[in-house]
């Protein structure tokens, strides 16, 4: 991770609305996190970086991504009354 990069993150997170010393820790997270994916996935650190970015964005904007909807419950399921 390269300062410049952490402190372009840091002022993004800043920019989102965190506090500056919660936007360092996020920034470091999101970093971290890129390079964590990048290796499971066989993907660019950049793309993995681009993604949780895009995440991030779309989240503070109140916005659901389809990938974290939730599922109908299932006919049957324990939280049905009878």
């Amino acid at each position: 991770m390269n300062p410049s990069e952490l402190e372009s993150l840091t002022q993004l997170c800043e920019r989102l609305g965190a506090a500056r010393a919660q936007a360092v820790v996020m920034a470091t997270q999101l970093l971290r996190r890129a390079d964590q994916l990048a290796a499971e996935r066989g993907r660019s650190r950049e793309a993995e970086l681009a993604r949780l970015l895009d995440l991030l964005v779309r989240g503070r904007s109140g916005e659901v991504p389809a990938e974290f909807k939730a599922l109908p419950p299932k006919a049957g399921s324990a939280g049905e009354s009878v």
